[in-house]
């Protein structure tokens, strides 16, 4: 298996999950999040995961959350699947871990259950590229490295993090997945990303942020202006996130 591809998922996953909805922060597959965890209802979480199949999956939390927080708010209905790769409790009870993103799922509704934190049945997602932009593969990822390339800081850009991306020959959607999490963009753009398993519309969608002047050559032209571009300087690999 490359350094790059999920882990995969049980085979005996029945498409019950565990939530753990944060405002900011968008799982994507391929990617490793730190995450520390400190809220009750996580830390159960945390150990009905890590006494099972070590599985919690993120979902994005819905403008207006705060209104409801200990509650259930409104969450995206796309979610990432993660595997838990590292923990390490703190003396005060507390948790970070590492979680590896394995796959997109779509909720389908969300379970009546017992626990303090929040369960779902899923579906998984599958992407696929329509096969007439199968020939172009190749140039599509020249494009996206291309920018990608020119907005990392040098001294980045030789880390073996991003050599990695930059070398290695990488598939277009798992590209755009690492990109699209290791750039500084809105959350609902992150979840826009997440959502589409057209792996060229998703192509296209990041294209749009990175660079909008690209719109016009994009192979399905469907470019919106509606999101603001990327911003340079983001901090790659993000810090860890608190619960």
């Amino acid at each position: 298996m490359g350094h790059w591809e999920s882990a995969g998922l049980p085979d005996d996953f029945t498409g019950s999950v565990r939530l753990f909805p944060l405002p900011n922060l968008v799982l994507f597959p391929h990617v490793i999040q730190a995450l520390h965890i400190f809220e009750p209802r996580y830390c159960e979480m945390l150990t009905e995961a890590l006494e099972s199949d070590h599985l919690i999956t993120m979902a994005l939390l819905t403008p207006g959350w705060e209104q409801d927080f200990q509650g259930k708010p409104t969450i995206g209905d796309v979610v990432c699947i993660g595997r838990i790769i590292s923990h390490t409790p703190t003396d005060d009870g507390r948790h970070n871990i590492l979680l590896a993103g394995v796959s997109r799922a779509r909720i389908l509704r969300e379970l009546d259950v017992p626990t303090s934190f929040r369960q779902a049945h899923v579906e998984l997602i599958e992407e696929y590229i329509p096969k007439e932009f199968e020939p172009n593969i190749e140039e599509y990822r020249a494009r996206l490295l291309s920018i990608f390339r020119a907005m990392i800081p040098e001294d980045a850009a030789n880390s073996k993090t991003f050599g990695d991306i930059l070398t290695q020959q990488l598939p277009l959607g798992i590209l755009t997945d690492i990109i699209a999490y290791a750039v500084n963009l809105p959350p609902d753009v992150k979840q826009s990303l997440l959502g589409e398993p057209n792996i060229i519309a998703r192509y296209e969608l990041l294209m749009t942020q990175l660079n909008p002047d690209s719109a016009e050559e994009l192979p399905l032209l469907k470019a919106s202006s509606q999101y603001p571009s990327a911003r340079r300087g983001s901090e790659f690999p993000p810090r860890f996130s608190d619960n």
